[in-house]
């Protein structure tokens, strides 16, 4: 992984942290808590609390953080660098919430590296939600956004290595391996949810969706209740994985749901996991999804379809910390 700022990764990946020992914790100090998926949600969640340091509004900070992996260039599942479709085009997706019921997403988003800005821009500045296509381009470019190829040479390697084969299977954890050249990235996002020091809550999701997929597919992360959602005194919650399994049961809002029907985040999370496996049986032999979420007080929860899901967490001390979450199936 890397040298690590204000980072620490908790407990091997085989094992669970219980919730407990997080629960509530930026509640009771009088902290804000990010929570975002994946090893890289660490520095995302950095990036997202500096941000509040500095006088943002916890909108603000959501935002910042999932810019983070949208410009990192080793990140080949979100933002520029972004694994293509299979006819060679990096399309984005990102949606962006807050618990007044504001939101704004784009999809199928081509040669803007920040899609999760774009959104907000849609959210503030168009009587609409979504923008898809070409529309949400013209739209980013009329609005200031910097047009930038956004096919980066080793992702352009990696297609063309593809289409000798032209076969596609989604890779299980793939978000938190980072291969050697030849290695496929074949999804997915960093989600990014977080509760303000006011009791308040707001997220994210962005990605540049499967690697190699159907032009013009779009999967569950700019989808509100299914990639991302975000209620007022209830909670927040983002899912990760294949985002058409995400879809069929609108996973985020599930959570959400189960939450204000009184469940604790984790408990919803698995709630949400269980049901998509009764639903798909061996369909989804070998796939992955995952959910996090943060409650009304504060408290976290996670939960994965198969080992190997990992998610970050910044509490009171303003140290983001990776933890594994616990899976379904061993």
């Amino acid at each position: 992984m890397g040298a690590m700022t204000r980072r620490a990764v908790v407990g091997g990946m085989g094992a669970a942290l219980p919730a407990a020992a997080l629960a509530g914790q930026g509640a009771a100090a009088g902290a804000p808590v990010i929570l975002s998926t994946w090893d890289f949600g660490a520095a995302a969640n950095d990036a997202a609390i500096a941000r509040l340091r500095t006088g943002g509004s916890l909108l603000d900070a959501i935002e910042t953080g999932a810019r983070v992996p949208e410009a990192d260039l080793s990140n080949h599942s979100v933002g520029k660098g972004g694994y293509p479709d299979r006819d060679g085009h990096v399309t984005l997706d990102a949606v962006i919430m807050d618990d007044a019921g504001r939101v704004g997403a784009v999809a199928a988003l081509e040669d803007v590296t920040h899609a999760v800005s774009v959104a907000r821009a849609v959210m503030e500045r168009t009587p609409h939600t979504f923008l898809v296509g070409e529309g949400a381009r013209r739209f980013a470019l009329d609005n200031g956004f910097r047009a930038e190829p956004l096919l980066t040479p080793p992702a352009a390697a990696e297609w063309r290595k593809w289409l000798g084969t032209a076969k596609y299977r989604p890779v299980a954890n793939i978000e938190n391996r980072r291969p050697a050249p030849g290695s496929a990235l074949d999804h997915d996002t960093i989600g990014i949810v977080g509760r303000g020091v006011d009791g308040r809550f707001a997220g994210a999701c962005t990605t540049s969706g499967m690697a190699f997929k159907m032009r013009g597919r779009v999967g569950d992360s700019p989808q509100v209740g299914a990639g991302l959602f975000v209620e007022a005194g209830v909670g927040a919650a983002t899912a990760t994985g294949v985002g058409e399994e995400v879809t069929r049961i609108a996973g985020s809002a599930r959570v959400v749901s189960s939450m204000r029907a009184g469940m604790a985040p984790a408990a919803a999370c698995r709630e949400a996991v269980e049901h998509i496996l009764r639903l798909r049986g061996r369909a989804i032999d070998g796939m992955q999804v995952g959910f996090i979420a943060i409650g009304r007080s504060g408290d976290i929860g996670a939960f994965a379809l198969m080992p190997g899901f990992s998610y970050a967490v910044t509490g009171s001390d303003g140290r983001s910390t990776v933890h594994p979450a616990p899976s379904l199936r061993s």
